[in-house]
């Protein structure tokens, strides 16, 4: 597989805008797709957090949808990592890669200093069915998989299974981040109801108009749950030819509030801008439209940190 991630932040066109730079400081981004991966990416781990700590980011999370990526940031330590002011984490995604709804899985990655946890992303029944629909430009594996295979987090009469009920007991015992991956609605919201009952006080519903298919008074009434909803800006600031309509996002964060939502990045992607040009972006983006400096910090770094940080 090749692994030259073809890393470059001056492909990337950044102009200067100190206004929107002095507002990255200290910024969180809970979801970026670094390699290695199955997916062609653009950088690498170490590529990332390099890029994140040259823009004052406080923390960033490594996603994999294949693969735990604790390890990976463990073993890059040595490499330079460890040397950069930019906090590095990682966690688990359960798809079929990891065996599903695995709570060893679990375990091993929180356990190993992993924060995040995302039930199925591309395992999920709304992932395989709006696929099935839609042109969503998502990367196609450079490795030969088996077909992925569905999985629900419900029993036929609709109950949460017991092996999920097992894997939110080792996030609540691990004080970790609990996400919805790509479950519709019906499932993330069975999954959150599960999760308060357990205990757990973090969180996140991911992007919820992408796969998820949320309304805006969807993600309200979740909110009012104490869950956090995240916004991808990838999906605002990136590709021209991808680019949601702004008011969209605007929105969602006057209805849900500020202080239950996230700015990430969700890219890393090959054809993508890198996550910190997105980030910039986005800030400007949210300046033009009349989003205060106060408010702006909060979506791109505190309220991520404080679902994120120990």
């Amino acid at each position: 597989m090749n692994v030259d991630y073809g890393f470059t932040t001056e492909s990337d066109n950044r102009q200067p805008d100190e206004q929107a730079d002095s507002l990255l400081v200290g910024a969180v981004d809970l979801h970026q797709h670094p390699g290695p991966s199955p997916f062609p990416r653009r950088m690498s781990i170490l590529d990332a957090a390099r890029d994140a700590s040259d823009a004052g980011f406080r923390a960033i999370v490594a996603k994999s949808h294949h693969h735990s990526m604790v390890t990976d940031i463990l073993a890059l330590r040595a490499a330079g990592l460890a040397e950069l002011p930019t906090q590095v984490y990682g966690g688990v995604a359960l798809n079929r890669t990891v065996g599903g709804l695995n709570p060893y899985a679990v375990e091993l990655a929180l356990r190993m200093g992993g924060r995040m946890v995302w039930f199925p992303t591309l395992s999920s029944n709304a992932h395989v069915k709006h696929h099935e629909h839609h042109d969503t430009g998502f990367p196609t594996s450079e490795v030969e998989l088996r077909p992925n295979e569905i999985i629900t987090i419900l029993d036929e009469k609709g109950a949460v299974l017991p092996e999920v009920r097992d894997i939110l007991s080792v996030i609540a015992a691990e004080d970790a981040v609990l996400t919805c991956g790509h479950l519709g609605v019906e499932e993330s919201s069975a999954l959150i109801d599960a999760a308060l009952e357990a205990g757990i006080s973090r969180i996140v519903v991911n992007h919820p108009i992408f796969v998820v298919g949320a309304s805006v008074d969807q993600a309200v009434a979740w909110a009012r749950k104490g869950v956090t909803i995240e916004h991808c800006v990838v999906m605002y600031f990136g590709r021209e030819e991808r680019r949601r309509d702004l008011n969209e996002l605007l929105t969602f964060i006057k209805e849900v509030g500020v202080e239950r939502t996230v700015l990430s990045s969700d890219s890393g992607q090959k054809n993508n801008p890198l996550p910190v040009t997105l980030f910039r972006r986005a800030v400007r983006g949210l300046l033009d439209a009349g989003v205060g400096e106060d408010d702006i910090r909060q979506l791109v770094g505190t309220n991520a940190g404080r679902l994120l940080l120990p």
